[in-house]
Order: structure tokens, then sequence, then C-alpha cells
């Protein structure tokens, strides 16, 4: 199996995951399952069209309406399996945290395949794993995960600058950096959500 076809199946994982993110975050506001759907793909398509929009290149889904039909299919799925989950919560912030860290590795991959330097491609990871999550707090009037004391962009930057590295430096297969990249940004999102790890609030100097 190439490195290509390894990405392409973790992409269309990374937005089922989101897109059942967004389904639960939906489940919280109890939307209608059009509601469900819209959320589900709005998180899920997110933050891969704002890094192929910013690297000028044809939107992914688009091109590949597997990704629209992936979105639809989990988040209809998510309004039968909803009420039977009692622990919602606990499930979308896990959930989130999957696609965290696989959009910020994935996203990283993209801008690298397509020449972009190793900080511009940290970026775009970073956007990829964060900008869906954000639309859909932002739509649903939710408080933001990015504005939480808890680690979340820190994890995504953990992924993306641990794939740059290794594709840089280790000699290892391109399929094993991939998966290994992704490790930092689960422990951090992981640690952050089971015991509340977090960076040091700004504190004002002065008066």
């Amino acid at each position: 199996m190439t490195l290509l076809t390894v990405i392409a199946w973790c992409d269309l994982v990374a937005v089922g995951v989101f897109a059942a993110s967004g389904a639960l975050a939906a489940a919280e506001k109890r939307l209608d399952i059009l509601g469900f759907v819209f959320f589900g793909t709005v998180t899920g398509v997110g933050g891969g069209t704002l890094r192929d929009l910013l690297l000028d290149v044809p939107v992914f889904w688009i091109s590949d309406t597997r990704y629209l039909w992936i979105c639809v299919a989990l988040s209809a799925l998510t309004w039968y399996l909803a009420p039977l989950l009692t622990a919602r919560r606990r499930l979308l912030l896990w959930a989130d945290a999957l696609g965290l860290g696989l959009f910020s590795v994935l996203g990283c991959a993209k801008a690298l395949q397509l020449g972009a330097p190793g900080v511009v491609a940290v970026v775009m990871g970073i956007m990829s794993a964060t900008f869906g999550g954000l639309l859909r707090d932002t739509l649903l009037a939710r408080d933001s995960v990015l504005l939480g004391p808890e680690l979340y962009v820190t994890a995504a930057l953990a992924g993306a600058s641990s794939y740059v590295l290794l594709n840089r430096f280790a000699t290892l297969d391109a399929s094993l950096v991939l998966v290994m990249s992704m490790l930092p940004a689960l422990i951090l999102r992981g640690g952050a959500i089971s015991a509340g790890w977090r960076l040091s609030s700004y504190r004002r100097l002065g008066p």
C-alpha cells in the first residue's frame, strides 16, 4: 500500500470522525436529522476546505464526493445512535480528539506534498485540525474548545510538527511516520480531556 493510499484512507476516517463529532454536538442542541447532517458535514470538511483554499488547490470534497457521503452517512447514523449514548459529551470530546490528531498530520502532509515549506505545512495542519470544530461551535453558539484552558491548538501543533520533523530526519517507512506523528497530538489532547492538562494562562504584568 502506497503512502498516498494510506493518506487517502486516513483522510476519509478523519472526515468521518469529525462528522460524528459535529452530529453529537447537534444532539446536544436537540436538532432534527437535517441539523445533524448539516453540522456533521460542516465539521467534517470545514478544516480541509480552508486548507485547500489557502493552498490554492481544488477543494477535496468537490472532486471526491465520497467525503460528503461519509459525512451524511455518519451524521444520520449518529441521529439514531445518540439517544442510546448516555455520555454524549464525553464521546464528543474523544471523537474530536481523534479527528484533531488525524487532521493535524494529514493537513501537514498534504501541504508538504504540494511543496509548501515546513512552517507553512505546520500551519496548514493546525488549521485543518481546528477550523471545522471552530465552525461547529460558533454556529451552534457553544463555548469553543479553542477558548478553553485545556490543550487543543498545542496538541495540533505537536502532531503537525512531529510529522515535519520525522518526515525530514527519520529513516522510517512513510506510513509509520504518519501514524507516529499522530501520537503526540492524541496524547496531549487525551491528557487534557482525562487529566486536565493545560498551559499556564496569561497573567497581565503591572497595574
